[in-house]
């Protein structure tokens, strides 16, 4: 087949969205193979391995190609037709609707759905089901970020400028981001940024790969960022570094915040994050000097119970230094999943409707009523947040309807999530591939795949992408809109729920126009012609082309009343839970780079189980020592939550403080088995990263065997 019959899309991984096309291959082990896209201005034909294996998820010898439905007489998933699982769905929903009430039943989304699903989906739960229990896994992502962000901004979108300012600016200070591991074609614009003549500056407490690239790391102790942040404030102020005109004239609030950072001087920032004195000034001075500058935050920071407050102290030392709303300069988040961004703009988020409306604002109320002829009235008021709307499975809420996520390996104190989630008295699962949480589901329901499908993605810059069709799905598989289409039907909507993504996407349009998030000036055309379009774009005119789109936000305004960002007053404060004698060590998660997310789809693929075959226990040779362990003999982490057991990975890259997992696996491996679900009290962000744990000895048979972390007991 020649390479014109390849069709442009995007990866279906990060919120990258790496540009890429594909080319069918009529072989059914092996659907399509990817070619190189150079003209998409995000990752300029660079793939990551993640990216380029893509295709193998297409085979259907590891997805799910026919509806499965549980058998009351084995308890098994047995294949069913279409009809008998979609009317199976229906009734256990009706039931429970009716039994219990419309609170009774959850709906639990995901951030790699399209911005046409995520829309769909909330409105099929206000809707059809008259639920307020919805929420989605992108609140495991960046909502402190997006919490920090309205609170400063009054907007929040993940980047306020594109990607290709990143290597133009003066400094970066990368907070909790592992780029080249997370996200490796972005890793070229650290690159490029260094060879400008740019800094970067670092912040992890482990030495990964691109704190290699940094001219400066600073290794805090995982849940101290807050502290490091105002550290770096006080020096500012200290050390006359303020822009006291800006300050003076784009922001509100300095004084307060002044202050708080003042409390936080820097020897007792160094005893509280490890971080010594000197490295502090080096830091200040080489962000401080720059003429300009920006500041980007990932997982690390934000994945705490205080990581609305943890980002906000960064924001702060944006403003102070004059470096936001000014070309080549900002605060930024790096989104993690690949619709991570518009997942929550457009209503599967418990307290949002489409166009980042908020869901108890009478006007916005009344504005997506309108769009949906419905009164107001009648929209149900905001719900649980993602953790708190599993933890309520099999108790208040007694059904779940769940789409593109997986918690069972996801979720924080994932072993509790799994035995909600089998407490259910119905649990309907749509997947591609039959995930842990899947297995567990009373009816399964296999969709389409990135490939397969046409639908908007909105990536970590805030540009609204297309993903276009490549190709036909398998015969026993349809889209998730045809799900909610034929499932609103039998649940008595027969209009108000198309199957057809630009149909969605034009009501969507319609629904976000005029609220934050405004899509209105956006069409398939319009996305197809420029490589995207920046949100906010409104409609204008007549026609849906006069907005040019918005890649940088706040350069003459920010989105708040006055037109002025708002300093916030933040102090330090311990995590929610602190080491001690019984639980001396820190535990943090996250990624590598051959796996993603929860593995769901990346562990089907052979190539990257054989760079990344399962979990490990990163750990500093000291305390390798103590425990008497060597490279590759397994590990128990345990924490108050479980207990988790993996091989031993040795190295100096970690703080003897500090132990690292990987969170991709399930099984004895599974990390969040351990993670901590203390919320933030802003965004309900739980505490992913940040735990007290003990390390122990285990055996090959899996048996604890003497010796611990240290401490000498046995």
């Amino acid at each position: 087949m020649s390479e014109a019959t390849a069709v442009p899309t995007h990866c279906p991984y990060c919120a990258l969205q790496c540009g890429m096309s594909l080319r069918p291959t009529g072989v059914p082990e092996l659907p399509a193979e990817v070619v190189d896209r150079t003209d998409f201005p995000v990752n300029r034909g660079a793939l990551c391995g993640k990216g380029r294996t893509a295709p193998a998820v297409l085979s259907s010898r590891v997805r799910l190609t026919e509806p499965l439905v549980r058998c009351p007489d084995t308890g098994a998933l047995v294949p069913a037709s279409w009809e008998e699982a979609l009317a199976a769905v229906a009734d256990g929903l009706r039931r429970t609707r009716a039994d219990h009430g419309p609170d009774a039943v959850g709906v639990f989304g995901g951030g790699g759905l399209t911005n046409e699903k995520a829309y769909t989906l909330g409105k099929f739960a206000r809707l059809v089901l008259g639920t307020s229990q919805i929420d989605y896994n992108g609140r495991f992502c960046m909502s402190s970020a997006a919490a920090a962000h309205g609170r400063a901004f009054g907007l929040d979108r993940g980047l306020p400028f594109p990607l290709e300012d990143i290597p133009k600016t003066g400094c970066v200070i990368l907070v909790g981001s592992n780029l080249a591991e997370t996200m490796p074609p972005a890793l070229r614009y650290l690159t490029e940024l260094n060879e400008n003549g740019g800094k970067l500056i670092v912040i992890d407490p482990r030495r990964t790969r691109t704190a290699e690239q940094a001219d400066l790391h600073l290794a805090p102790r995982p849940g101290t960022d807050l502290a490091l942040a105002l550290g770096m404030l006080h020096l500012v102020v200290a050390e006359g570094r303020v822009d006291q005109e800006f300050v003076a004239t784009r922001t509100s609030g300095w004084e307060a915040a002044r202050a708080g950072a003042m409390s936080h001087w820097p020897e007792q920032v160094e005893r509280i994050t490890g971080v010594p004195v000197p490295r502090l000034r080096e830091a200040v001075a080489l962000f401080g000097d720059a003429a300009t500058g920006m500041v980007l935050t990932a997982r690390g920071p934000e994945q705490q119970s205080k990581g609305t407050d943890t980002v906000g102290a960064w924001i702060n030392l944006c403003l102070a230094t004059g470096k936001a709303g000014r070309p080549l300069s900002g605060y930024g988040c790096l989104t993690g999943q690949g619709n991570g961004q518009g997942g929550r703009e457009h209503g599967q988020k418990a307290d949002q409707l489409p166009g980042y409306r908020k869901l108890d604002d009478p006007a916005a109320r009344a504005h997506v009523a309108g769009v949906w002829g419905v009164p107001p009235e009648s929209l149900p008021g905001p719900g649980r947040s993602a953790y708190e709307l599993l933890d309520a499975l099999g108790g208040d809420v007694k059904a779940l309807l769940l789409m593109g996520s997986n918690p069972v390996v996801s979720a924080p104190r994932a072993a509790h999530v799994e035995g909600r989630l089998r407490s259910l008295d119905f649990l309907a699962v749509a997947d591609v591939v039959l995930s842990e949480t899947a297995a567990l589901a009373d009816v399964v329901l296999p969709v389409t795949q990135w490939a397969e499908e046409t639908g908007t993605m909105t990536n970590l810059e805030g540009r609204v992408l297309l993903r276009r069709r490549a190709l036909t799905p398998p015969a026993g598989v349809r889209s998730d809109l045809e799900v909610l289409h034929a499932l609103a039907g039998l649940l008595g909507w027969e209009k108000g729920f198309p199957a057809e993504p630009e149909e969605v996407f034009d009501e969507l349009r319609r629904a976000s126009a005029g609220g934050p998030a405004d899509y209105s000036g956006i069409s398939y055309r319009r996305i197809e012609e420029e490589q995207g379009v920046f949100w906010p774009c409104p409609e204008t005119g007549v026609g849906a082309s006069d907005h040019a789109g918005t890649p940088r936000l706040f350069l003459d305004r920010f989105a708040t009343p006055d037109g002025r960002a708002r300093f916030v007053p933040v102090v330090h404060r311990a995590a929610a839970e602190e080491t001690d004698a019984e639980y001396p060590l820190v535990l943090t998660t996250g990624r590598v780079v051959s796996q993603y997310q929860s593995g769901a789809q990346t562990r089907r693929v052979d190539e990257l189980n054989a760079a990344a075959p399962g979990p490990f226990v990163e750990l500093h040779p000291r305390v390798a020592e103590r425990l008497g362990v060597a490279e590759g003999e397994r590990v128990a982490v345990v924490s108050r939550r479980g207990r988790a057991v993996a091989p031993a990975r040795i190295t100096t890259a970690i703080r003897p403080d500090t132990v690292f997992m990987p969170f991709h696996w399930a099984g004895e491996g599974r990390a969040n088995t351990l993670v901590n679900p203390a919320l933030d009290p802003v965004s309900r962000m739980p505490e992913f990263k940040v735990c007290a744990v003990r390390l122990e000895r285990a055996g090959t048979d899996g048996q604890d065997r003497s010796g611990t972390d240290g401490q000498d007991r046995s």
